[in-house]
């Protein structure tokens, strides 16, 4: 994936060390969005296959939470070959829409900041580092591609979280 359609968001490796302040200014986003609305129902889903905002929100925690093993993974083994999260199976085995706000919230920022340590920690030669991504299926990519991949989640997930609950205008 080099561009997604849906969000616009164009993937540029060379932006890879700027991923961590990226993520964490899209995760203050994404909690400075869901306070506003915190009165709102945050849990309940507006359609069929599309996750609450809450949902999203643990979402991206446990994306941030994942990745951040996965880099540590990358710096400590040969191109190691990562299994799905199950991102999907998560949303019922972890509750995500029965989790409370300010939790998720809280955690959701401390992902980000334990996300944005490690990336802070590369040197040039880690960025090239190889691996292989499960998504869509198994993929050779590299370590600056995961960092630029995490942060189109975030900005996608931001996305996906305002068309729920910001108005629209016009």
């Amino acid at each position: 994936m080099d561009h997604c359609a849906e969000c616009g968001f164009t993937y540029d490796p060379a932006d890879a060390s700027a991923a961590g302040p990226a993520i964490r200014d899209g995760v203050v986003e994404v909690v400075s969005v869901l306070r506003r609305r915190a009165g709102d129902d945050l849990r309940t889903r507006r359609r069929p296959g599309v996750w609450s905002p809450l949902e999203y929100a643990c979402h991206l925690r446990d994306v941030l939470l994942v990745q951040r093993e996965r880099v540590l993974a990358v710096r400590r083994t040969e191109r190691p070959v990562f299994a799905p999260m199950g991102r999907d199976e998560r949303v019922d085995h972890e509750g995500y829409a029965e989790q409370d706000l300010d939790d998720v919230l809280r955690q959701l920022g401390d992902a980000a900041g334990m996300f944005g340590n490690v990336l802070a920690r590369l040197d040039r030669g880690d960025w090239d580092r190889d691996l292989v991504y499960p998504y869509p299926g198994p993929t050779p990519r590299t370590l600056a591609w995961m960092a630029v991949h995490t942060v189109h989640e975030v900005r996608h997930h931001l996305r996906d979280i305002r068309l729920q609950v910001e108005p629209v205008a016009g």
